[in-house]
């Protein structure tokens, strides 16, 4: 008898997962969403210009390859468009629970089973609990004395206020990451004065976007053979070029040749160009891959400060010197809690063991997908499957396969639970791949926790991690 499924989430992972269940013929499963609609990230992120930086042939699913991208790298209405689609074509809409919040799930020893809890008081059972939340669901306000004293309008960048007319404004964004890159350019040509806020300067290098052609859209449209290969060239280079650079290859001094380059033909001010300089290995942080940001950045109505914020005031932000810039709005482009993972969910495993208990050194899980003391528990965008090079819906295919292969496992022998050693063997292997990446650098990124441990990147090419998660391997479980 096939097992009963809670899914949490229904951005790309959840719908992946719901649709490798649908195409197993399997029903008996359901997709809570706390918002009222699909694609998680790609519905939170409305900001002007958000985007994604990995070419939309690869950001999409193998096996739905939509043939009428309108350009090469896709906007948010268009991949927002693209899941609706999917969730729709692959019957998806019935499995949906939105508008319904997981608070808790508690795995029962007695019955072998999961007790979902919903913030409408509801409790279901189920057989497996499936997280898709992963790693960008909840943002990041820094903790600026004075926040609440604010007289003018302040959002965060994944919660756009598209009610607050930005002309005319002088306004802050506080941030300079992939989210501000593209921001920065939109709001400054409506703003009469724009602040940006550095905290540390990024790496950036251009980003290759353009519309296709009437040309090349019928020819994706109709020539299915070059979808698949513009696919797999975009693939092969980013494996075999970008990956590299992460892990001190041959291409390392060709990026971070490209990113001076870029800096240079597109900042001439040498004041200016010096403040956009980081002082930390290229990698070490997420690269910005964006053609706008720089340019922005010397218009005459933007101002690049890099002084520390020391509060907020009711009509601006003071620096470091006492000096306070005027603002009526402030834009938080600062990023998510990315460490916490499954967080503010309440997940208590076998015996009652919490997972922010096994976790309180930072996340980890077996292979990204699964944790010691928590049966039937697996995760989609779990620690250390984040990607600095490529897409991450290749690896959540990958993690779906492979949980698929533990469901057809689980419905024959029982509960299963991946035992202690596997684990540790995983952590070790991990650690030590980890040790040869840029990300082990002193910068402050967000890859990493308050101690210092990477607990969201893959090390290694994703086409390893592929090659691993082929297929479970039972002796790493214990089952009953």
């Amino acid at each position: 008898m096939a097992p009963t499924v809670a899914i949490i989430g229904a951005g790309f992972g959840g719908l992946c997962m719901g649709i490798g269940l649908r195409r197993a013929g399997m029903t008996g499963f359901t997709i809570f969403e706390r918002a009222g609609g699909v694609g998680g990230t790609w519905r939170d992120n409305t900001y002007p210009g958000a985007a994604c930086d990995v070419p939309s042939h690869l950001y999409s699913y193998s096996f739905e390859q939509r043939r009428d991208w309108s350009r090469r790298f896709p906007a948010q209405p268009e991949l927002l468009s693209y899941l609706e689609d999917c969730a729709d074509k692959y019957g998806l809409r019935r499995h949906l629970r939105l508008n319904t919040e997981v608070t808790a799930a508690e795995f029962d020893g007695r019955t072998g089973r999961w007790r979902v809890t919903t913030s409408d008081g509801e409790r279901r059972t189920f057989d497996v609990v499936i997280s898709g939340v992963g790693q960008l669901n909840r943002p990041r306000l820094p903790d600026i004395p004075g926040l609440a004293d604010f007289r003018g309008r302040s959002f965060h960048s994944a919660r756009w206020d598209h009610g607050h007319d930005l002309t005319g404004r002088r306004v802050a964004v506080i941030g300079n990451g992939s989210s501000a890159a593209q921001i920065i350019p939109r709001v400054a040509r409506l703003t009469k004065h724009l602040d940006v806020y550095q905290r540390t300067a990024s790496w950036v290098i251009p980003k290759a976007d353009g519309v296709y052609g009437e040309r090349r859209r019928l020819a994706f449209r109709y020539v299915p053979f070059l979808r698949a290969a513009e696919r797999e060239r975009v693939f092969r280079f980013l494996e075999g070029v970008i990956y590299p650079a992460l892990v001190d290859g041959w291409s390392r001094n060709l990026v971070l040749k490209r990113a001076r380059e870029h800096l240079g033909s597109q900042v001439p001010d040498p004041e200016l160009r010096a403040k956009l300089t980081p002082d930390y290995p290229i990698g070490c942080k997420r690269i910005v891959i964006d053609s706008d940001f720089y340019p922005a950045l010397t218009r005459p109505d933007v101002e690049l400060v890099t002084e520390p914020i020391t509060r907020i005031v009711p009509g601006g932000i003071e620096t470091a010197g006492g000096r306070v810039r005027e603002v009526d709005t402030i834009i938080f482009a600062t990023g998510f809690h990315t460490n916490d993972l499954l967080a503010p969910i309440e997940i208590t495993g076998r015996d009652g063991h919490p997972l922010r208990e096994a976790w309180r050194d930072g996340a980890e899980a077996y292979l990204g997908i699964a944790v010691p003391r928590f049966p039937n528990l697996f995760l989609l965008y779990g620690p250390n499957t984040n990607l600095g090079h490529n897409s991450i819906i290749y690896m959540i295919e990958s993690q779906v396969w492979y949980i698929m292969g533990c469901l057809r496992l689980l419905a024959s022998r029982g509960p299963m639970e991946v035992r202690q050693p596997a684990m540790e063997s995983w952590r070790r292997a991990l650690e030590a791949a980890l040790a040869r990446t840029a990300w082990q650098a002193s910068c402050h990124s967000w890859y990493k926790n308050e101690a210092g441990k990477i607990v969201n990147n893959w090390p290694r090419p994703a086409a390893a991690y592929r090659r691993i998660t082929r297929a479970p391997r039972p002796d790493a479980y214990r089952f009953g």
